[in-house]
């Protein structure tokens, strides 16, 4: 008989895999996508770095809208919103179509991204509530495992455009989730009031927050590093190192196993040295990682084996950082949960399209860009783990 702390975070990590099956999927068809529709790579790259700007901004609104009406409408909104323009995507027929629709999903798939944190933060707190990200993203991590390998047979046998109807098949079941399973975890006399104030406040106590600010910087910098992978990897892998989309599709799944692996350790080794110790051990051991791969790189050794063997153990590292780091912004939040955590996604993944941007603009078909972008955002990292940590000891 599976546990209701079980079920709770099967469903929730089902919702969260939406927006990260909507990039996965799709990420071994993108040199396929440029080809069919006449574009460049930058064009093609940029259908990525569009989804990431609205799946970061519109959280904004959907979490204060959750903080006042609850959990569920803006979930069910935006999964609607999300089914339609993935229908949108698999008939377009230019790349500025593709793009356009793209954004749409972006609107829709952050409410799956805040909303899932706000849930955990109103039934979980310490180490139940990491426990419970960990579960979450463990379920998650069936979307980088699975879902480029679902895109290459879906491209090798219809093209793809497939892509998109599996995607929208994908927000369909968890639109049902939703509305027949997910139960309303905010209730009505904790709901925020309808107001321009209140919302102002709730933002005013967070932007004062070094701690919440830190945290979440940490959290995103490393949410950065997965981006500029993604923006680049499908390239790279495919055009520079030869491989075939299903190899590629396997050689993804390889980085992705460190980080989720080593996610499932978060809560344990939280429970026995403290979170914030796990995060500042863990910011180090990622920074370590990827300035070696940066100096193996810069020393001209293209080697794709050193490539993956070495983001698999920063990715690990970062399986430790990032359900650690979110928990420990939330923590002291819970009456602004949904405020919270919007901020601190629009944040991470405000981050993450500047990362897209930075790799877009700097790709020259080698891993330099790439990895150059990643040793920044883990330097940075390891720099506010020492100082917002330091304060929240105090």
């Amino acid at each position: 008989m599976i546990s209701d702390f079980a079920r709770q975070a099967i469903v929730l990590g089902l919702l969260g895999a939406v927006g990260p099956f909507a990039i996965d999927m799709y990420l071994p068809a993108l040199p396929t996508i440029a080809a069919d529709l006449g574009a460049t790579t930058a064009a093609t790259q940029m259908t990525l770095m569009v989804f990431f700007l609205a799946f970061g901004l519109c959280q904004l609104i959907y979490g204060p809208v959750s903080d006042m009406t609850g959990r569920r409408p803006p979930l069910a909104f935006g999964l609607g919103l999300f089914a339609l323009a993935s229908l949108g995507c698999a008939l377009a027929p230019t790349i500025e179509w593709l793009i356009l629709a793209r954004f749409l999903q972006g609107v829709g798939a952050s409410a799956v991204m805040v909303i899932p944190r706000a849930i955990i933060r109103d039934r979980y707190t310490g180490t139940e509530a990491t426990r419970m990200m960990a579960l979450v993203m463990l379920v998650i991590s069936v979307s980088p495992m699975l879902a480029p390998l679902t895109g290459s047979a879906l491209i090798a046998l219809f093209g793809w455009r497939a892509v998109f109807a599996g995607i929208l098949a994908a927000s369909l079941l968890s639109l049902f989730l939703v509305l027949r399973v997910l139960p309303e975890t905010h209730a009505p006399e904790k709901r925020a009031p309808l107001s321009f104030a209140a919302l102002g406040r709730g933002f005013a106590t967070l932007a004062r927050d070094p701690v919440f600010l830190g945290l979440t910087f940490i959290g995103g910098l490393g949410m950065a590093s997965f981006f500029a992978f993604l923006a680049a990897s499908s390239f790279l892998y495919i055009d520079h190192f030869g491989l075939t989309p299903t190899q590629y599709s396997l050689a993804f799944a390889m980085n992705a196993i460190g980080f989720f692996a080593a996610s499932q350790l978060a809560a344990r080794l939280g429970e026995r040295h403290g979170a914030p110790k796990v995060v500042r051990a863990a910011t180090a051991g990622y920074a370590a990682g990827m300035l070696t791969l940066l100096a193996v790189t810069l020393a001209g050794i293209d080697s794709l084996p050193a490539l993956m063997a070495l983001l698999f153990v920063s990715f690990a590292f970062l399986g430790l950082v990032i359900p650690t780091a979110m928990i420990l912004a939330l923590e002291e939040h819970g009456e602004i949960a949904g405020i919270a955590s919007a901020l601190g996604g629009t944040l991470q993944m405000v981050l993450g399209a500047l990362s897209i941007a930075v790799v877009s603009a700097l790709f020259d078909g080698t891993p330099l860009p790439m990895v150059a972008t990643i040793g920044v955002c883990a330097t940075v990292a390891l720099v506010l783990s020492r100082t917002a940590l330091r304060r929240l000891g105090a």
